[in-house]
């Protein structure tokens, strides 16, 4: 029985060895203003200088929409911006679910879903220089009724919902990405 007792040298070194490994972590609010990245600049007003490039597709001007919103609270986009931020939002269709017609032609709603996608590039405004990267994907689910106009209509609404879930993401990212 050679470890029947537990050595009070070795509880007292483990115990040590913990304390120093959790006093090593540092955690701080992602949003604070307390401290600084490393350009001099808090979290909340990097993300307010952030410029956003102008979109092509009805789902990406959604996303940007939401983004200028949720960057800069409701004051819309900076007069002089520090970054530029490229969203880059493609949208694809998918089919979850397909659902039989009976022989009276009437039939159940399908399932479909609608995956936007952002491959976002954040670059310094003065100097052109690459801060930050990433892709960040969204679904939302939709059903496909037999009447066009009602398809149409829940297809967009999920698009609508994806494009605010995917600003949050990419918002997120870029406080991450900026508080380093």
């Amino acid at each position: 029985m050679l470890l029947s007792r537990p050595n009070p040298f070795l509880r007292a070194a483990v115990s040590a060895v913990l304390l120093l490994s959790v006093a090593a972590c540092q955690v701080r609010p992602l949003y604070s203003d307390v401290t600084p990245n490393a350009a001099g600049i808090s979290t909340p007003a990097a993300l307010q200088s952030i410029a956003i490039v102008e979109a092509t597709t009805r789902y990406g001007q959604e996303v940007r929409n939401h983004m200028i919103f949720l960057l800069a609270g409701g004051a819309g986009e900076p007069a002089n911006p520090a970054y530029k931020l490229d969203l880059g939002v493609t949208s694809q269709i998918i089919s979850t679910a397909n659902i039989q017609v009976d022989a009276s032609g009437t039939g159940q709603p399908t399932a479909g879903g609608v995956v936007l996608t952002s491959l976002y590039v954040l670059t310094d405004a003065a100097t052109g220089a690459k801060v930050s990267s990433g892709k960040r994907a969204v679904t939302a689910s939709f059903d496909r009724p037999t009447q066009q106009f009602a398809s149409l209509r829940a297809q967009r609404d999920a698009e609508n919902r994806a494009a605010r879930e995917l600003a949050e993401l990419v918002r997120l990212a870029l406080a991450s990405d900026l508080a380093k």
